[in-house]
C-alpha cells in the first residue's frame, strides 16, 4: 500500500502501441515518469499518448501528468516542454501544450510510430511507449456480447452494451473499461415485469476481455439496481469494483479470449444455515405477489406500528371499508381480503394499477455488498447489503399515493466514491431518495469491507401506509437532524470539497452531508405565488439532475445547479445554489416536474458557466427552456441540448451530446452546430441519450466519448483532433472530477465536474495545483 503519494512514481503506458488497423495495444511498457501529486490517492498514469489520423496530418495528443505541473502561465498551466519524436527522429518540441499536427508525416503514415518525453532544462526525459495512428480517427474496443435469453413468461430479450467506467485494474498504468450489459427488457423500478439478467465486464482497450460478473436473477435489472464504482479504494495501485449482490452472482475469468475460471460470490454463514443457495430464485411471480399480500394481512396484528396503535388495528379500517372479519386473520380470510384489495381498492384510486399482473420484482432474500478484485474479478469480501429493505416498501411510501407501486421506492439505489479523509476513497452506496434515505460509506482496506458511518433519515411517520393524506409533509423524528435527508434526494449524488477543507462533502441532491456524515444543510425556500400554498416554506425536493463546480468565478467556492420535478409544492422548478451553505443563489419557478438541467461554457462572451433546463417533462422528449448567466441574466430563449456535456473543443468551451434512442449520436457547439457526427453508434437510456463514458480517458485534457455501435459489437471511443494551446494537467489528477467519472454510472448518469472553474476565460492561477 503506498504510504508516500508525494515519491509513488507513475508507471507503464495508457496507451503503449495502438494499432491503426486493429485498434490494438502492444505489450511495450512506459518507463516511470513523474510523480502522482500528494495529497489524494490518484492513479498512476502513464503519458496517454494517442495518434490519431485525420485530413490534414496526424494529431497527436498526451497527458499532462499532476506531479510535471510546477505553476501557471497564462494560457494554462506550467510544466516541461515535449519532444515529439517520428520513427525515433524528433520532428518537433511543444511548448505551451500537450497536443500536436503533424502535418508532414508523408505516405508512410500508416506505419509511422511515435512517442513524446518530456524536456526539462533542455533534457528529454524517457519518452512514452510508441504508438501508431488511428486510422479512421477512433479507436473501436471488441466487446463480447452476452446471449440472448428467454424470460420465465416466455418474452425474449436482447443485450445491448450500457454504462462504462475506467480504472487501472492491473496495476499497468493503463485504463481499463468495466462495461454494464442491459437486457432489451430492463426495467424502471416503477414498471413490471420480468428482466434479463445484468452483466459486468472488463476489458483492456484492445478488446481482451478479463472477466465477466453475471448478476444472476435476484438483482433486476435496470438504471437504478446495478450501481458499480470502480476505485483504487486500498492503494495498492490495482483498482476494485464494489457493488450490490446477491445469491447467484457468479464471476467468470478469461483467460486468451476465453473462459478459465468461474465462481459465486460467498453466501453468507448465516444465510447458508437458513438454507440459502445459489440456485435460490426471489423473483415473484403474480401470484407469489398475491401469496406475500396474504401474509402481510394475516400478520397484520403483529406489526410494531399496529400493536402500538399507530396503524389502524384492522386492514378495514385502513382500507375505509366496513368490517368483515376478525383478528387475527384466517387464511381464507386473509385471501379474501387481498383479492379486494388487488381487485377492488386498488383499481379504484387509479386506474394504472394493476396489481394482479405485478411480476418480476425481487422484494426478498439476501441482498449483499461484495468487492471485487480488478484484475482477476475475483470476490474478495461479501457483506450484507445496508440499508436493507425493511419491506416491500410499506413504510417507504409505496402504498400510500393513489399510484400504489411496490419495491418503487425501497429499490432505488445509488453509489459513489468521496475522498471524507482528503486522501483516501471511501465507496459511498445509498438507498432511497424520494422517501427515506439512507447513506452509507464503506471502506476497503484489502482485506474486509467496514463502515465509515451511516447517515439514514429514517422513515416517516405514517398513521395508515395505505393512505396517508394526513402526514403529508410530516417529517421523521424532528430531534433527529438526519430527518431533513428525507425527500431531498436525487438520481445521483455528487461528492465535492464545498467548505474548502480538503475532505469531500456528500452532495445527495437538495442536502448536503458533511465528511464526517452529519447534515451540513438541506435547502429549502418559500413557495410563490401560483403554487399549492404561497408563502409556506418547502423544502427544494427530488429533481433528476445536478451539477456541482465553480460554475461562477466571481464567487468564493463552488455551486450546485438542479432541476426539480415537485411542480406546484416546490419552492423552484431549477435553482442555483451555494455549496457551502445550501442558500438558493437563484431560481425559476415553474409549477410543472421540470425533467433535465446541463451547465458549461456555451457562450464564451459571458462570464462564467451558462445553466439550462428543460421546459417539458414527463416521458417525451425535454426542450431546452433557456439560457442563463452564472447571475441569472436571461441570455436567449432556447438553449443546448440536455443529454450530457463534453469538453471537446480547444479553447475550454463547452459541447453536448445530442441523439437518444435510434439516432445517430452527434457533438453539437452552440456556436458552430455540430462538430461531430458518431456515424454507426447509438447512446444508452432512452432519451435520456447517454454515451457509455464521457471522461478525459486518454490524450490531453479533453474528454473522450465512449458510445456504442448499433450492434454493440465494440465500444467506439472518439477523440477530439481540435488543436487546443491550453496546457492543462489530465483531469483524472483532479480529486472531484477522478469521484466524478466513478460516479457518471450511477442511475441517471450526469457530467463529471472539476472541483474548480474550467472554461475558455480560466484564470489559471486560480486552477488549483494538483496535491496542493
Amino acid at each position: 500500500m503506498r504510504t508516500n503519494r508525494a515519491t509513488t512514481c507513475a508507471v507503464a503506458a495508457v496507451m503503449a502501441g495502438l494499432l491503426a488497423a486493429t485498434g490494438s495495444t502492444a505489450t511495450a511498457v512506459e518507463p516511470k515518469s513523474a510523480p502522482v501529486p500528494a495529497g489524494a490517492q490518484l492513479e498512476d498514469l502513464g503519458r496517454g499518448l494517442v495518434a490519431a489520423r485525420t485530413s490534414e496530418g496526424v494529431f497527436l495528443s498526451w497527458r499532462l501528468l499532476g506531479g510535471e505541473v510546477t505553476g501557471h502561465t497564462d494560457t494554462g498551466m506550467a510544466g516541461p516542454d515535449f519532444a515529439v519524436h517520428r520513427n525515433g527522429k524528433r520532428i518537433a518540441t511543444v511548448t505551451g501544450s500537450t497536443n500536436y499536427l503533424d502535418t508532414d508525416a508523408g505516405a508512410d503514415v500508416a506505419d509511422a510510430r511515435y512517442t513524446v518525453a518530456p524536456v526539462t532544462g533542455g533534457r528529454a526525459g524517457r519518452p512514452s511507449a510508441p504508438v501508431t495512428a488511428w486510422a479512421d480517427g477512433h479507436l473501436d474496443i471488441p466487446l463480447n456480447k452476452p446471449a440472448d435469453g428467454v424470460t420465465p413468461t416466455g418474452e425474449n430479450y436482447t443485450y445491448s452494451a450500457n454504462d462504462a467506467s475506467v480504472a487501472d485494474l492491473d496495476g499497468d498504468g493503463e485504463l481499463e473499461i468495466v462495461l454494464k450489459w442491459d437486457p432489451s427488457n430492463s426495467k424502471d423500478v416503477s414498471q413490471k415485469g420480468y428482466t434479463g439478467n445484468t452483466y459486468l465486464d472488463a476489458y483492456e482497450l484492445d478488446g481482451t476481455q478479463l472477466w465477466r460478473i453475471d448478476m444472476g436473477v435476484n438483482v433486476r435489472s435496470g438504471a437504478h439496481y446495478t450501481q458499480f464504482p470502480v476505485y483504487d479504494f486500498d492503494g495498492d495501485d490495482q483498482a476494485e469494483l464494489m457493488v450490490k449482490t446477491a445469491p447467484g452472482t457468479k464471476v467468470t475469468t478469461y483467460r486468451n479470449g476465453r473462459p478459465a475460471a468461474e465462481r459465486y460470490v460467498p453466501i453468507s454463514k448465516h444465510d447458508r444455515r437458513a438454507g440459502v443457495t445459489n440456485d435460490d430464485d426471489y423473483r415473484w411471480s403474480a401470484a407469489d405477489y398475491a401469496d406475500h399480500l396474504v401474509g402481510l394481512f394475516q400478520g397484520w396484528s403483529d406489526e410494531p406500528e399496529v400493536r402500538s396503535g399507530q396503524w389502524p388495528a384492522t386492514l378495514e379500517e385502513a382500507f375505509g371499508i366496513e368490517p368483515r372479519y376478525d383478528y387475527p386473520l384466517a387464511e381464507d380470510d386473509a385471501r379474501a381480503l387481498a383479492d379486494y384489495y388487488i381487485d377492488e381498492w386498488v383499481p379504484a384510486r387509479s386506474s394504472r394499477n394493476d396489481l394482479r399482473t405485478f411480476e418480476g420484482f425481487v422484494l426478498t432474500g439476501p441482498e449483499y455488498l461484495t468487492v471485487f478484485d480488478g484484475r482477476s474479478g475475483r470476490p474478495l469480501d461479501t457483506v450484507d447489503y445496508e440499508p436493507g429493505r425493511t419491506d416491500d416498501g410499506l413504510r417507504w411510501g409505496d402504498y400510500e399515493w393513489s399510484r400504489i407501486e411496490p419495491g418503487n421506492r425501497v429499490d432505488r439505489f445509488l453509489s459513489g466514491v468521496a475522498y471524507l479523509d482528503g486522501e483516501h476513497p471511501s465507496a459511498i452506496f445509498a438507498r432511497g431518495y424520494y422517501t427515506r434515505a439512507a447513506i452509507v460509506a464503506h471502506e476497503w482496506d484489502g482485506r474486509r469491507i467496514t463502515t465509515r458511518w451511516t447517515a439514514d433519515s429514517g422513515f416517516k411517520p405514517m398513521n395508515n401506509p395505505f393512505d396517508d393524506s394526513a402526514n403529508k409533509g410530516v417529517l421523521p423524528d424532528p430531534d433527529n437532524e438526519l430527518t431533513q435527508l428525507w425527500g431531498q434526494g436525487f438520481h445521483s449524488l455528487s461528492a465535492a470539497d464545498v467548505d474548502a477543507d480538503g475532505r469531500q462533502e456528500i452532495v445527495y441532491g437538495s442536502a448536503t452531508l458533511d465528511d464526517d456524515g452529519t447534515l451540513m444543510y438541506s435547502s429549502s425556500d418559500t413557495l410563490p405565488e401560483g403554487s399549492s400554498a404561497p408563502g409556506a416554506t418547502a423544502h427544494l425536493g427530488h429533481g433528476d439532475a445536478m451539477h456541482v463546480t465553480n460554475i461562477d468565478p466571481a464567487r468564493p467556492g463552488l455551486e450546485i445547479w438542479t432541476c426539480h420535478e415537485g411542480g406546484a409544492v416546490a419552492p423552484y422548478g431549477a435553482a442555483l445554489r451555494d455549496a457551502a451553505t445550501g442558500e438558493v443563489l437563484f431560481g425559476d419557478y415553474t409549477g410543472v416536474d421540470t425533467g433535465r438541467s446541463m451547465v458549461g461554457d456555451v457562450r464564451p462572451d459571458v462570464p462564467g458557466l451558462e445553466v439550462w433546463y428543460s421546459g417539458q417533462a414527463g416521458d417525451d422528449r425535454p426542450q431546452a427552456a433557456g439560457l442563463l448567466s452564472a447571475t441569472g441574466r436571461s441570455l436567449d430563449e432556447s438553449g443546448p441540448g440536455l443529454n450530457q456535456s463534453i469538453r471537446w473543443a480547444g479553447d475550454g468551451t463547452t459541447q453536448v451530446v445530442s441523439g437518444d434512442r435510434e439516432e445517430t449520436p452527434t457533438i453539437e457547439d452552440w456556436s458552430r452546430g455540430t462538430v461531430l457526427t458518431a456515424e454507426g453508434t447509438r447512446t444508452n437510456n432512452y432519451w435520456k441519450g447517454n454515451p457509455s463514458l464521457v471522461a478525459d480517458v486518454l490524450g490531453d485534457w479533453r474528454e473522450e466519448m465512449l458510445v456504442r455501435t448499433e450492434d454493440s459489437s465494440a465500444l467506439r471511443l472518439y477523440l477530439s483532433t481540435e488543436v487546443s494551446d491550453i496546457t492543462m494537467y489530465t483531469l483524472l489528477h483532479d480529486p472531484q472530477y477522478r469521484v466524478e467519472v466513478a460516479r457518471q454510472q450511477t442511475t441517471y448518469n450526469q457530467p463529471s465536474h472539476p472541483g474548480f472553474y474550467l472554461a475558455s476565460d480560466t484564470d489559471w492561477s486560480q486552477v488549483p495545483l494538483p496535491g496542493r
